[in-house]
């Protein structure tokens, strides 16, 4: 028998010493702006997953990626059930930020983005999607 594990996910919010946020279209659900997230791998740490998650959805190499120390359960929204189990409604979020000294060039993953803006906490909060990444933006932006 399969053991079951509750999801696990990261959720980077990358931004600027000058305050500029890094928001990502996704392509499904259209008009869905986020900061980087993502699942867990199969005995994956938070940390790491962090770190994979940013190299593969932005190419950002660089930058300090701070551990937040900050987790949250939330349900997960219909237009992303597909990729759980049946019965899999809640996931549980890690939360961390990657400050850069400045813009980096950004290569998105085409597969899961349609495109990309770097704009300033007012904005970042006003554009973002979900709640938890409305918490982080304005936890940084301070």
């Amino acid at each position: 028998m399969e053991s079951f594990r509750r999801p696990e996910s990261v959720l980077i919010v990358i931004y600027t010493a000058g305050g500029e946020f890094l928001l990502l279209e996704r392509r499904r659900p259209p008009g869905f702006w986020q900061s980087v997230t993502g699942s867990l791998e199969w005995g994956e740490r938070a940390d790491d997953a962090a770190r994979r998650e940013v190299i593969e959805e932005t190419g950002i190499t660089e930058g300090f990626l701070r551990n937040l120390q900050w987790t949250q359960v939330y349900e997960i929204l219909p237009a992303f059930g597909k990729k759980y189990a049946p019965g899999v409604t809640r996931n549980l979020e890690h939360a961390f930020a990657l400050k850069l000294l400045r813009r980096v060039p950004v290569t998105l993953s085409e597969r899961e983005h349609v495109q990309y803006r770097w704009v300033s906490a007012r904005e970042a909060l006003a554009m973002a999607s979900s709640n938890t990444n409305r918490t982080i933006i304005e936890q940084l932006r301070h």
